[in-house]
Parts: structure tokens; sequence; C-alpha cells
């Protein structure tokens, strides 16, 4: 729906809310930390479907393909920061790393002697 204008001397005025505006870096940043759709337009105050809108306007895609452009950027930062702190000593963070990016696994053996015989007596009450 466009909007209304009215005609006031030689000039035209458009009526209607003010163009919402939004910090970019924010937005982006927010992305980055994984925040929802619905918390970045509560960030804005906003709503979601006027985020998606702006969104549109400025970069010709949708909130979800923005999202996920800028996602990756978030997940690459923590992947730093772990290897960093994995690199600096914290043995937790090295531990994990390795599990997860080594495939390395803990390893329990459990080995006893002699026959395990189980008793079991029903009796009828």
């Amino acid at each position: 729906m466009g909007a209304i204008h009215r005609k006031e001397g030689d000039k035209m005025r458009k009526l209607g809310r003010p163009k919402k505006e939004i910090d970019f870096e924010a937005l982006e940043k927010l992305c980055m930390i994984q925040c929802t759709g619905e918390e970045i337009a509560d960030y804005f105050n906003i709503n979601y479907d006027t985020l998606d809108r702006i969104i549109k306007d400025e970069y010709n895609m949708n909130f979800s393909e923005y999202f996920a452009k800028n996602r990756g950027k978030g997940k690459m930062s923590l992947r730093r920061a772990q290897y960093t702190a994995a690199m600096a000593g914290n043995t937790t963070m090295l531990v994990w790393l390795g599990k997860n990016w080594l495939s390395q696994t803990d390893k329990q053996e459990i080995s006893h002697q002699g026959d395990n015989i189980i008793k079991v007596r029903i009796t009828d009450d």
C-alpha cells in the first residue's frame, strides 16, 4: 500500500509514519551472537515484519538470508576464541576440540576375573 500524499500549495507532502532507521552495525553483531529475528526486532523496538522489510530495502534479501550470512561470522569468531583458549593451555578446551575436531574419544576399559554369578530368588508371598 503506497503512502498518502496531500497537496499543500505547490508541494506534495507525504503522510504516514516516518521511516524506521536501525543501526546496521548493531544488527550484524546481533546476528553474529545468534539472536533470533524477534529478539533483534525487540532490540530496535520494531516488529519482525518491519525488520524484514528494512533488510530487504537495504540489502535486497530477507532476514533469514541476512541472518545466515552474518551467523557464520559469529561462528568463526567463536571458533577462533576456542582455539586461542586451547592453545593458551586451557585443557578443557584442548580436550573438547580434540574430541570434536579430531574424533578423539575417552576410552574406558573394564576387566574382571572369575565367574560372575547372579542369583535371583522369587518367592510367592
